[in-house]
């Protein structure tokens, strides 16, 4: 179970580092945007990636891995 967490946190930070090295000016756009976000908006938007990243994780336990 551990090795699972380490692999998912591991994906995660190889996407992030990903994202900031080609393209860190589309990230600077896209902090600029969501500062502008009402807070209320924002807390919906996370709350939106945690449910969509945990149908993604049951999903892919799912089927096997």
């Amino acid at each position: 179970m551990i090795g699972l967490v380490l692999l998912a946190l591991g994906l995660v930070l190889i996407v992030e580092g990903v994202v900031y090295a080609m393209a860190p000016g589309l990230v600077e756009r896209l902090l600029e945007i969501l500062r502008s976000l009402p807070l209320a908006a924002r807390r919906q938007t996370g709350l939106l990636s945690m449910v969509l990243g945990l149908i993604l994780v049951w999903g892919a336990y799912q089927i096997g891995f």
